[in-house]
C-alpha cells in the first residue's frame, strides 16, 4: 500500500506513505538512534525495531520521499490504548508537514480500532515536541524522573479519542448474498 500525499510545502511534494517492512529495520534503527536516542545510548536497535516490526500489534508507518525513507512512526495498538513509540523525521523534512500527517493517520486508525487512548512520552526539555504533540490533541499527563535511562526526565502525553470502558457504537454486520 502506497499512499500519495501533495503536502503543501516545497521538498515534500513527493512523499509517499507506506507500511514498514523487516528491510527497513536498519535504517529506522539508525534514524532513532541519530534523531530520537541521540546522548542516551542506543536501546532500539535492528533487532528490537525488526521484532516490532513483525508484532501484529504494532504498525510501522514509513514516509518516503522517492527511494529514501525520510520519517517513520510506530506505534503498539492494544485493546483499549494506544501507544506511540516512536516518531522521526529527517531535519530535511522537518517543518513540512510530514509527522503531522502521520500522526493524524495513526490517531484516525486508533479511532477506527475503538482505542479510548493514546499514550507517548518525550524528553521533558523537548519543547518543540511538546509543543506538537500538544498541537495534535495531546495533553501532558505526567512527568517521569530518571525515563531515559536513569538520566533524563520523560514527560508522559495522552490523547482521549473516547472515554476508556465506553461501549463502541453498534455496529450491524454486512448481510450476505443469499446462493
Amino acid at each position: 500500500m502506497l499512499v500519495a500525499y501533495d503536502f503543501p510545502y516545497m521538498n515534500a511534494k513527493n512523499i509517499t506513505l507506506r507500511p514498514g517492512r523487516p528491510a527497513d529495520a536498519a535504517r529506522i534503527a539508525a534514524m532513532s538512534r541519530d534523531l530520537i536516542e541521540s546522548g542516551l545510548g542506543w536501546s532500539w536497535g535492528s533487532e528490537r525495531v525488526a521484532r516490532s516490526i513483525a508484532n501484529r500489534d504494532t504498525f510501522t508507518l514509513i514516509a518516503c520521499d522517492g527511494d529514501r525513507v525520510v520519517a517513520f512512526a510506530m506505534m503498539y495498538f492494544g485493546d483499549e490504548h494506544a501507544h506511540l513509540n516512536l516518531l522521526a523525521v529527517r531535519p530535511s523534512h522537518q517543518r513540512l508537514g510530514v509527522g503531522r500527517h502521520m500522526v493524524e493517520w495513526l490517531i484516525e486508525s486508533a479511532r477506527v480500532a475503538g482505542i479510548a487512548t493514546i499514550h507517548l512520552e518525550l524528553r521533558a526539555a523537548n519543547y518543540v515536541a511538546r509543543s506538537f504533540y500538544r498541537s495534535l490533541g495531546f495533553a501532558e499527563s505526567a512527568y517521569i524522573p530518571g525515563y531515559y535511562r536513569g538520566r533524563e526526565m520523560a514527560l508522559r502525553m495522552m490523547r482521549v479519542l473516547r472515554k476508556p470502558g465506553a461501549p463502541l457504537p453498534s455496529w450491524p454486520a454486512p448481510k450476505l448474498p443469499k446462493s
